[in-house]
């Protein structure tokens, strides 16, 4: 009991701070951040992995989920620790708990 309530304290005296000193959230508690341009290309940040890749789909794992990138000749453009690119006709971004 003790620690689900200094859990529920250590998260609130987090979001105080990300208030008070207007911190993007994504930053701080390191959410994934999905960015499209168009149809035809897609930026991912704060990504785990890539779990699997075809032309068809490409499933990426994140902090607290999956996504799923449905398209045609789907490609990932390049990728760095933080950040990945993928370019090709982008049909369907589907989140997977």
């Amino acid at each position: 009991m003790f620690g689900k309530k200094r859990n529920i304290l250590s998260s609130e005296i987090r979001e105080s701070v990300v208030r008070a000193f207007d911190l993007p959230p994504d930053l701080v508690y390191g959410s994934v951040l999905v960015s499209v341009t168009g149809q035809n290309e897609l930026l991912i940040e704060n990504y785990r992995g890539i779990l699997e890749y075809k032309d068809e789909h490409i499933r990426i794992q994140a902090k607290d989920c999956r996504i799923l990138v449905v398209g045609k000749q789907l490609e990932i453009e390049y990728y760095t620790n933080e950040e990945m690119k993928i370019r090709g006709l982008i049909e369907q971004i589907l989140y997977e708990n």
